[in-house]
C-alpha cells in the first residue's frame, strides 16, 4: 500500500513539475495556473485528486489504527467476532458523508472522532424498524428504562426479531456511557443478548469546541450550545442506524408508546398510495415519532450538519421540506400545501412525551400530544369459567375478578414468598396456552419477579409420569402442581402440551419477597 502511494506521489510530482516548466516556458509567473484550456482542465483535475487523496489517506490511517486496536483485543470464547467488531468500529461519516470535514473541520486532525463506540450490541441488520433514542445524563430524573419498557411492552416475538432499538448515549464521559450500558444489560438481558437492544456512544473527539458559537434568536449561550450539540447527536445516530434496516423512527428517552405501535406503523406505510413522502409523523410534538426511509438518512444528516450551528433540529427539518417542495414565486399557502405532500400525519398519535425535566438544565417540558389520547392500562380477554382465589390483598377496586373478566387490571400489595393466584376450573378443561402480563404503561415497575406458572392435571397419574423417573420432563411443585413456565421481564407466556390435558387448575406462585406491588394487566387462558 505504501509503495502504491509513493508511485502516485512521484507521478503527481512529475506532472506538477511539467506544468511548472510549461508555465515558465510560456511566461507565466510562479504559482500562476496555466491558461491553455486542456492544461487548465488537467491542472484542476490534479488539484481535486490531491484533495481527495488527502481525505482518503486520513480514512485509511483511521482504518489501520482500528485494525491495530482490534488485533490487541482479547475476545472471550471465540475470535469469530472480529469481522463484526471491525464493521462496527469503522468510520460512519467518512464513508457516507464525504463532506464531513467541511462541516466539522476539527475532525481533520482527529479522524478517530468519527468512529462509534459500541457498548452493547450484536450487530443486528436487515430489520424493518430501527428506533433511535438519544439520551444524556439528566440532573433530575431519568426516564430511559421506563421508555424502553414501554417500547418493549407488547412486541410480539416476530416484531422483536424485526426491530433494532439503538440507545445513543450522547456523552463522552466513559463512566457515564458504561453505566447506561450496565443499566440496560441489567434490566433487559434477554433483549441485549438477542440483538434487539444496542447502546452506542460517540468518540471523545467527535464534538467541536462549543465556546465559539454565535448566539441567535435571543437564545442564551447555554441553549445555543444545547441545541447545537443536539443536532450533532441526531446526525451521528442517524448515520449509525442507516445500514441497519428499512425505516428509521426518531424517538426520545422520555416517551410512552401506545400498545401495537409497531404493527400500526408498518400497516400505515403499506397503506400509502404514493411513495413520494419524505417522512411520516406518528406524533405531533417536536422531533418525536418521525419516520424516515433509511436510504434518505445520509441526505438528511448532511443537511443537519451543514447548518448544525444555526437552528434547532425541528426547524432544520422544516427547511429541508421548504427546499424540496416550495416555489419562491408562490405564496406561503402553496408552500404549506406542497410540504404537506412530503410529510404525512398518522392519527391518533402513537407516542406521548412524559418527561417533565428537559435535558437542558432548568427547562421544564410540559408539552403533551393531544392526539395521543389515554393509553389502555389493561388488555381484556374472554377466559374460561373459573373460581378465583388469591393470598394477595388487592388495592381499591382493582380486584382479581374484574381483571379476569376483562374489566380492569389486578393490583395487589407487595407479595411475599408463598403468595399465590389460583384459577380453579369447575370442569377440567383443555387449555392450550396462557399469557400473564404484569405491569402496565403507567406502573410498569409493579411486576411479578421469581414467580412460576403451574398447572394441576385432572389425572394425578399424569404428574407421576411427567415429573418422576430418571429423565423428568417437568419440575413438580407442591399440592400436585407441575411447573410449566415463569415470569421473565414481567411476562409469562407459553403453550400447555396435550399430554398434560385436561387440567383442573392453574396458579401463579411467588417464590421470594418483593419490594414492589404487583399488577396484572393481562390474563389470558387460551382454550
Amino acid at each position: 500500500m505504501r509503495f502504491t502511494h509513493v508511485k502516485f506521489g512521484c507521478f503527481l510530482a512529475c506532472v506538477i513539475l511539467s506544468l511548472t516548466w510549461y508555465n515558465s516556458y510560456n511566461g507565466h509567473g510562479e504559482g500562476e495556473p496555466p491558461h491553455h484550456p486542456e492544461i487548465v482542465h488537467l491542472y484542476e483535475r490534479l488539484l481535486a485528486v490531491e484533495t481527495r487523496g488527502e481525505l482518503v489517506s486520513r480514512e485509511l490511517t483511521s482504518v489501520l489504527v482500528n485494525l491495530r486496536n482490534l488485533t490487541r483485543l482479547r475476545i472471550n470464547n471465540t475470535s469469530s467476532n472480529i469481522p463484526g467488531l471491525l464493521k462496527r468500529n469503522l468510520s460512519l461519516f467518512s464513508s457516507r458523508l464525504p463532506n464531513t470535514y467541511l462541516y466539522l473541520p476539527h475532525l481533520r486532525d482527529n479522524p478517530d472522532g468519527l468512529i462509534p463506540h459500541v457498548v452493547v450490541g450484536q450487530g443486528r441488520t436487515g430489520v424493518s424498524l430501527v428506533l433511535g433514542i438519544p439520551t444524556v445524563k439528566r440532573q433530575k430524573q431519568s426516564y430511559l428504562v421506563s421508555t424502553l419498557n414501554s417500547l418493549l411492552f407488547d412486541l410480539s416475538p416476530s416484531e422483536r426479531n424485526d426491530t433494532v432499538i439503538i440507545v445513543f448515549v450522547a456523552e463522552t464521559d466513559i463512566e457515564q456511557v458504561n453505566s447506561v450500558g450496565a443499566l440496560i444489560k441489567k434490566n433487559f438481558p434477554k433483549d441485549v443478548h438477542s440483538g434487539l437492544l444496542e447502546v452506542v456512544s460517540p468518540s471523545h473527539d467527535f464534538y467541536p469546541n462549543f465556546s465559539r458559537l454565535r448566539e441567535t434568536f435571543g437564545d442564551s449561550k447555554e441553549r445555543v450550545r444545547w441545541r447545537t450539540k443536539q443536532n450533532l447527536d441526531y446526525s451521528f445516530l442517524m448515520l449509525y442506524a442507516q445500514a441497519k434496516g428499512t425505516y428509521y423512527v426518531q424517538l426520545e428517552d422520555d416517551i410512552v408508546a401506545k400498545p401495537g405501535y409497531s404493527q400500526a406503523m408498518k400497516t400505515y406505510v403499506r397503506s400509502l398510495a404514493s411513495d413520494d413522502w419524505m417522512f411520516l409523523e406518528f406524533s405531533q410534538l417536536g422531533f418525536i415519532g418521525k419516520m424516515f426511509r433509511t436510504r434518505d438518512l445520509p441526505m438528511i444528516a448532511e443537511f443537519f450538519l451543514m447548518f448544525h450551528r444555526d437552528k434547532p433540529i425541528d426547524w432544520l427539518l422544516d427547511h429541508i421540506l421548504w427546499v424540496k417542495a416550495c416555489n419562491p414565486e408562490k405564496d406561503v399557502n402553496d408552500c404549506n400545501k406542497q410540504k404537506g405532500l412530503l410529510k404525512l400525519r398518522y392519527k391518533p398519535s402513537l407516542f406521548q412525551h412524559v418527561g417533565l425535566h428537559s435535558s437542558l438544565p432548568g427547562k421544564l417540558q410540559k408539552l403533551k400530544d393531544k392526539d395521543f389520547g389515554k393509553a389502555p392500562l389493561f388488555t381484556a380477554h374472554s377466559n374460561p369459567p373459573a373460581e378465583l382465589s388469591s393470598s394477595l390483598e388487592h388495592y381499591q377496586q382493582h380486584t382479581l375478578e374484574r381483571a379476569y373478566r376483562g374489566e380492569d387490571f389486578f393490583w395487589g400489595l407487595a407479595p411475599v414468598a408463598g403468595d399465590f393466584i389460583r384459577f380453579n376450573f369447575p370442569e377440567p378443561c383443555k387449555a392450550t396456552g396462557y399469557r400473564f402480563r404484569s405491569g402496565n404503561l403507567e406502573t410498569n415497575g409493579d411486576r411479578f419477579y421469581n414467580t412460576t406458572v403451574e398447572v394441576l392435571p385432572s389425572d394425578g397419574s399424569v404428574r407421576d409420569v411427567l415429573v418422576g423417573g430418571q429423565s423428568p420432563q417437568y419440575k413438580g411443585s407442591h399440592d400436585g402442581f407441575i411447573v410449566i413456565g415463569s415470569f421473565v421481564d414481567g411476562l409469562a407466556e407459553g403453550e400447555i402440551h396435550t399430554h398434560i390435558q385436561p387440567i383442573s387448575a392453574m396458579r401463579l406462585l411467588v417464590h421470594s419477597n418483593s419490594d414492589v406491588w404487583v399488577l396484572l394487566s393481562e390474563i389470558f387462558i387460551k382454550v
